[in-house]
């Protein structure tokens, strides 16, 4: 026999667990295979996902586990695939700091320039908008190494939780007020561990300098787009605060031990695909 007392515990959890609506907001390449296997878990636990995507891109295609919403974009596939390719080359060609610098800024412009593009015509889309803002999603998941899915959060005045690795440049540590110090996190392209004498500590600390050329020719752009967008001033360490939480794709065995906020999830291991090997 169950007491009453049971019955009405057990059925306040069950409207705990009810399905929610989730608008997810996706950023193209191994970004996406990661977030996809998620979606998946989520659509087999009852939540009902909507993902909005381009009309153009690498990995981004129609599932079984979520409503895709597509919107056309200015760019071809042709521009699209040597972007990645691109940006791919160059990461990984050798050379030194300068070189390297200069060819990820160069880069960065260009492929910010047809993300950046893609994201204005998600905004501008006033059907898209309506059919979002009519929808009553529950939350957005998006990830912000691109920040389109966070103005879009705002927009629609909906909680955010991001999926991600890192950002570039730190952000997630300027948005949170979090501590990042040259002194004992190592900067990317720098090849130093975290365990630094000081001339390598000054190194640290003219890398994290040259960073600010990066973010400022990526993420000013979007700064600009989503004020006009949000009719006030606001900028993307505005717009990523707002984070409800960050799920972070990482783990202290492959990554230096740094600080984290109370609201920065590490959940390690989900960084790809998962495929089954053969023998």
């Amino acid at each position: 026999s169950v007491s009453p007392r049971a019955v009405v515990l057990l059925l306040s959890l069950l409207g705990l667990a009810a399905a929610g609506r989730l608008l997810v907001v996706p950023v193209d390449g191994s970004h996406w295979l990661s977030m996809l296997e998620m979606l998946d878990m989520l659509q087999q636990r009852g939540h009902k996902v909507v993902v909005v995507a381009p009309e153009v891109s690498v990995h981004i295609k129609p599932s079984k586990s979520f409503l895709m919403k597509m919107y056309p974009v200015p760019f071809t596939q042709e521009e699209m695939d040597e972007v990645f390719k691109g940006f791919i080359k160059d990461v990984f060609e050798e050379g030194s700091f300068l070189e390297r610098l200069i060819r990820l800024y160069q880069r960065a412009k260009k492929s910010s320039a047809l993300f950046l593009a893609s994201c204005t015509h998600l905004l501008y889309n006033k059907e898209l908008m309506k059919y979002l803002k009519e929808s009553k999603f529950d939350a957005v998941l998006t990830d912000p190494f691109l920040p389109c899915g966070q103005i879009v959060a705002e927009h629609l005045s909906l909680p955010s939780l991001y999926f991600l690795q890192q950002m570039p440049c730190g952000l997630e540590h300027k948005a949170t007020q979090c501590p990042n110090p040259p002194s004992y996190v190592p900067r990317v392209f720098t090849d130093l561990a975290d365990r630094m004498t000081f001339p390598q500590r000054v190194k640290n600390l003219l890398f994290e300098i040259s960073n600010l050329f990066l973010c400022n020719a990526v993420f000013d752009p979007y700064g600009k787009l989503a004020s006009e967008f949000l009719q006030r001033e606001v900028t993307v360490p505005d717009l990523l605060r707002q984070a409800s939480i960050w799920l972070m794709k990482l783990d202290f065995v492959l990554h230096y031990p740094k600080p984290l906020m109370p609201n920065m999830v590490l959940i390690s291991g989900v960084n790809c695909a998962y495929k089954k090997l053969n023998q």
